[in-house]
Parts: structure tokens; sequence; C-alpha cells
């Protein structure tokens, strides 16, 4: 007789009913996940089964004609259930199906993540102590978390209730539960502080209380938090005060703290450095002071660091062990000092070091790293050339080194850059699929199912364990700042795997612009504004078919603009203001009718829309001024000099005779000495780059 049945991952229409099943009486498991479902006449769907299921699995399907799904009916008669998934199936905002759990009195497993459950948490009467994973993340759950629910489910191992708008206190119960693996409570409106209790559990390996408004201080003193915590995620919320330097979190089971966005303040901890097991740490977006010590190089296992955006000042640590390290978060702090070779492992992925106050040149070692992608560094005092050795980033999608002394030319070899595509599984940290389920696969109730004996045949599941029992591995996603288009952007997951950027503005880079540019077809953004760049633009430009942002303003760049470019059909922001570019603008087709009077302001010689000055035939143009014979900028340049210092000579002088002309001009150059301070700057074409960041 049939027991065991799979439609899973097909493209059957199976009918909504099930009720052609209904001969099976010995049936125990219907597996019918990621499949179309077909609704049948009202009339044919009332009916009493044959079978008990002890599994049932219709997660992630859909109904064929547009609209929502509802729960078989046949589910109403079902007494034996001990595994039920229905995960990611539309019901239509239905309330919280207690009855299941009622009617179930042997049910282990209840998976209901996003599936529109609406309104309060109903809870069933009587309690179920067989229950050990309650899911039902990712629904519009509101209000408070019901005071039985400890009582009504006191042998819970797994508890995910993130993504819902439960506005309640965290139950202190919860601390009592002397079974509870994973919390993840997550992306709510909870409030108030972490319970004592539940700091104080023993049992407790992963959780997460991230994205609320929880309040308070952290790891107050008489908080401990026991060996048997490895995942603590408390970012985004509202905790404050200091860390202390004591702590009883074990040294050797804390893999992930993620305690960023968030009011914490004074020194980094001595004990944090003490977690030699440590993957993740992300303290972004504190209040953290202090230096980095020298005892962060103990953490040779970690692979995701984020200090962002705190007080952080001193040198970098120089560790020549971090070998494991791919993704590194420091800006926005008062780093200082030269770049040290703390992260130069084969294994980097991103390096962000952006708005410290690091100086000296770009070291060479940057130009080692096989698997570097995002290489962020601006808004720092580097100096120097830019260097050539970023030629051999193959693997580079992203580079900012804007706003910083550098100066030479653009190497010509940057045009080599494959700007290669990344994957996702690049930039969303798969460690947390694969090594924290290698690290916890003895404490994941993941074999459940395989342990069911179905009946005296003794039939197991050994098949495809559901996507959720892994969902909560699955945080970390890393995002960067990125400025285009004149506004910084923050980019994460998919949209970042297909960022290809560069920005080398605000330096004092020289020579012309490398015509192999226009080989970078890949290129999304290219920014190299606010320098001292000479010469015409490449028309090879025209060959960035992907091209939104290109900006050349504020250069000392001639010529015309080439026509070609009109065929950038993806172009939404272009600017070639403050440059001594000349001669009719290209003609206003494609993108290029889009583009305003601001695009081209600065260059006196250019004419035509959506400027007001025509190219009438007498339009002055570089080409003409050619005709008379190339200015000699020698004699020029005497000339200029031996005139300023008459004059200069000449002001002196008259300055030394009359008292009273003398007290006049310091007192006009007091007057205007900021205005004249600014209008200068403005004209050189710095202040723009300043204000830009501001």
């Amino acid at each position: 007789m049939l027991q065991f049945l799979s439609l899973s991952v097909n493209q059957f229409h199976v009918p909504l009913s099930f009720k052609s099943f209904a001969n099976h009486s010995n049936l125990k498991v219907l597996l019918a996940r990621r499949n179309k479902f077909v609704a049948e006449p009202a009339t044919s769907q009332t009916w009493s089964p044959k079978f008990q299921l002890k599994v049932f699995d219709m997660s992630s399907s859909e109904i064929e004609e547009d609209g929502k799904l509802q729960l078989p009916n046949f589910l109403y008669y079902q007494y034996d259930l001990r595994y039920i998934d229905l995960s990611y199936c539309s019901y239509g905002g239905i309330g919280f199906p207690h009855w299941l759990v009622e009617n179930n009195t042997r049910l282990e497993d209840l998976l209901l993540m996003n599936t529109s459950i609406v309104g309060p948490l109903f809870l069933p009467s009587h309690p179920n102590p067989n229950l050990k994973t309650f899911v039902v993340s990712y629904n519009h759950l509101q209000h408070e978390i019901p005071r039985n629910f400890c009582s009504i489910f006191p042998n819970l191992e797994t508890l995910w209730l993130r993504g819902n708008a439960l506005k309640s206190a965290i139950p202190v119960c919860l601390g009592g539960m002397q079974q509870l693996i994973y919390l993840d409570m997550a992306v709510n409106n909870l409030f108030g502080g972490i319970p004592k209790e539940l700091a104080m559990s023993r049992s407790l390996v992963f959780l997460d209380l991230s994205l609320n408004t929880l309040s308070g201080k952290i790891f107050a003193p008489i908080y401990y938090f026991f060996n048997s915590l490895a995942v603590v995620l408390l970012r985004g919320n509202k905790f404050e005060g200091e860390i202390p330097d004591f702590s009883t979190i074990s040294s050797t089971n804390l893999y992930v703290l993620d305690v960023g966005f968030n009011h914490l303040s004074g020194k980094l901890p001595k004990w944090l450095w003490k977690n030699t097991n440590l993957w993740r740490l992300d303290l972004s977006r504190n209040h953290f002071e202090g230096s980095i010590p020298m005892e962060f190089c103990n953490l040779v296992d970690l692979l995701f660091l984020d200090l962002s955006e705190n007080h952080l000042s001193g040198a970098i640590p120089s560790c020549s062990n971090l070998q494991k390290i791919r993704y590194v978060h420091l800006r926005k702090n008062k780093l200082s000092g030269p770049l040290s070779p703390a992260f130069n492992g084969s294994s980097l992925v991103t390096l962000d070091l952006s708005e410290n106050s690091l100086t000296g040149e770009i070291p060479d070692w940057v130009g080692m790293l096989p698997n570097l992608s995002i290489l962020l560094l601006k808004a720092n005092q580097f100096d120097g050339e830019l260097p050539v050795h970023f030629c051999r980033l193959y693997a580079l999608s992203i580079l900012d080194v804007s706003r910083n002394k550098l100066s030479g030319r653009i190497p010509s070899c940057l045009s080599n850059l494959t700007l290669i595509l990344r994957t996702e599984r690049d930039i969303s940290h798969p460690f947390y699929n694969m090594i924290m389920y290698s690290a916890f696969r003895n404490v994941l109730a993941v074999s459940r199912l395989t342990i069911y004996d179905l009946i005296s045949n003794k039939v197991s599941y050994d098949g495809e364990l559901p996507s959720s029992q892994l969902y909560f591995f699955k945080y970390g996603v890393e995002y960067i700042e990125f400025r285009t288009k004149y506004q910084v952007y923050t980019y994460q997951g998919k949209i970042l795997v297909l960022l290809f950027a560069i920005d080398l503005s605000c330096n004092r880079l020289t020579g012309t612009i490398p015509p192999g540019l226009g080989n970078l077809s890949e290129i999304r953004g290219l920014n190299l504004s606010h320098n001292n760049l000479t010469g015409a633009i490449p028309s090879t430009f025209s060959k960035l078919k992907q091209i939104e942002s290109l900006d050349l303003s504020y250069n000392n760049l001639t010529g015309r603009i080439p026509s070609e470019l009109t065929e950038m059909t993806t172009l939404e922001v272009f600017s070639v203001a403050h440059n001594n570019l000349s001669g009719p603008i290209p003609d206003r087709k494609n993108q290029f009718g889009t583009f305003e009077e601001n695009s081209y302001k600065g260059n006196p010689l250019l004419c035509g829309p959506p400027l007001n000055k025509s190219c009438s035939e007498g339009t002055p143009t570089a080409s003409s001024s050619e005709e008379h014979g190339p200015v000699d900028m020698g004699y020029f340049y005497i000339s200029f000099a031996v005139s300023y210092g008459i004059i200069f000579l000449a002001t002196i002088a008259v300055l030394y005779i009359n008292p009273y002309w003398r007290q006049a001009w310091f007192k006009f150059v007091e007057d205007c000495s900021t205005a004249c301070y600014f209008f200068i700057v403005d004209r050189l074409g710095r202040l723009p780059c300043f204000r830009r960041n501001m």
C-alpha cells in the first residue's frame, strides 16, 4: 500500500482539494512543494480523507489561476501530523491556523514562513509539549506575544517570529525554555531590554533581535551569556553605554557578533580579541573610540569585519596572519598613518577604508590581491602617483580613490580591467549557508524527518530538507556606499553584483584621458572630475554601452565634444562643465536631448542648444585660434612674471609713501578676505568638490 508520495518540484497541476488521493488509506508522507495547484468546483472540495498523514509539505506553491491559495480542507481532518510546511504560499490574509496545533497534538514542526498570516497570534487552548519548531516569520502578525506562549509550547527548540509587526516586550519566560536553541525575533517592534533570564539561557545557540526598538545596556554586569551562544545579532536597536572589558562569552563558541547601528560607546572591549573563532564582527555605526589594538590580529578565522562609522583613531595594526579575511569595512573613522599590510591575504574581496586620514602612497601590496573586487579609499590623504599596479587587479569591479592627493597620469593599462561579473555568492557571505551549517550540524534539528518510522514498515524520508532549515544562516549581506549621479547610494545584494564603476575625482591627475578607457564596456559610472586633465575627450567613450554617469567636469580638456557620444543610450548624468571645450554641442538626440545647460557651463567657446549661444560663423573655436600659430608658453610666462613684478613693486611703493592709502588698503583686505577666498576657490574648481561631499 502506498505510504510515501512525492510530487515536489515538478510542473504538475495538482488539484487543490487533494481529493484524488482519497483512497490511499495508508498514505503517511505527501510532498507537493513547488507545484501549481488547480482550483476545483466548490462542491467537490469538501471531503473526508481515509488517510492520516505524518508529513505534509506544499511550500513554495501557487495557484494556476490568478488569485490566492486556500488551505486544503482535508487538513481539518488530520490528527497525526508531525511535520507540516506551508511556507512561501500566499493564502490571502488568513489568521493563524491554531486549529492545526490543537488537532495534531503530536506535531513537532510547524513552518508557516511568508504565508500572508495577519492579525494577532492566537494560540491553541491546550499545551503541546511535542512541538519543537515554530516558524511564522515574514507574515503580518500584530499586537503582543501572548503571555502564555511558553506554557503552550514548553519544549521549543526553534522559534522564528522574524519580520512581523509584533509590538511587545521580550517575554521573560523565554529564558526558562531549557530546550530553546534558535531564537529569531528580528524586524518587529519589540521594546524594552533583554531580560536577564534570556541572557542566562544555557541552551541558546542563535539569538537574533535585530531591527527592533530595544534599549538599555547589552552587556550589563548582571548579564551572563553562557558558553552555548554562538551567534549574537542585535543590530539596529537603541542599545547604549560601554561594553565592559569582562565577559563570560566563550572564547571558542562565539562565531558571529553583530551589534551595529546602536549607540554603544567607549573603547573596544579586551575580551573581544580572545574569541579566536570569530567569523563575523560588526560594530559599525556606534560611538566607539580609541585605537584598534594589536590583539585584533588574534582573530585568525575572521572572514568579515565592519567597524565603520565610529571614532576609532591611530594606525591600522599590521597583521600577517589574517589570511582568511574577505570583507573589511573601516570607513568614516579617524584612522591615520600609512596603509599597513594588515589585510594582504589572497582571499580579500572588499577593502573599504574611505573617509579616514590615511597618508603616504598606496602600497604595492594592494595590487597583489587576486580576488579584490571592491577597493574604496576615497577621502584620505594618499599622495604620489595613481598606482600602476591597480591594473593587476583583474577581479576589480569598483574603484574609488577620489578626494585624495594623487598625481601623475591615469595609467593606460586601466583599460585592461575586465570588470568581471561577480556572482551573488561573492557578496552575500556564503559561509552562513556552509560553514555555520557545518559548525552546528550536531545541534540542528535537521534529521527529524529521517527518523520518522512510518508504521510497521519503517519507511523513512531521506529526501531534500526544506530550505527554511538554513534560513537564519543567510544574514550578513554586504553593503557599500558609492557616489554616482551626484548622490551617495547604498548598494547591496544583487544590485552590488552588477555595479562596475571608477571614481578618480578630486585629485591632482594630469595628462590626457587614455582612449582605452572606452574598452570598459561594462562600466556604469566613470568620474574623472576635479583634476588637471588635458587634451580631448576620447571618442572611444561611445563604446560605453552600459554607462549611466560620466563626469569630466573641472579639468582643462580642450577640443570638441565628440558627436559619437550620442550613441551612449544609457547615459543619465553627463557633465563636461568648467573645461576649455569649444565648438558645437552634439545633436540633442537620444540621451543628449535630456542634458541641460549645467552639463556644459564654464566652457566659453561651446555653442548650440541647450546653451543660449548659437554657433554662427564668427564663433571662435580652438581650431581657429590655432591658425595664427601656437602661443610660445615660455615667452608668456616670462612676460607675465615681469608684469606682475612691476605691478607688485609699484603697489608697495605707493602704500609706503601714502599712509592714507595704506590704511584703506588693509581695511579692504580684511573686509574682503573671506569672500575673495571662496571666489578664488570656486574659480579653481575645488569648492564644488568640497560641497558635494558635505
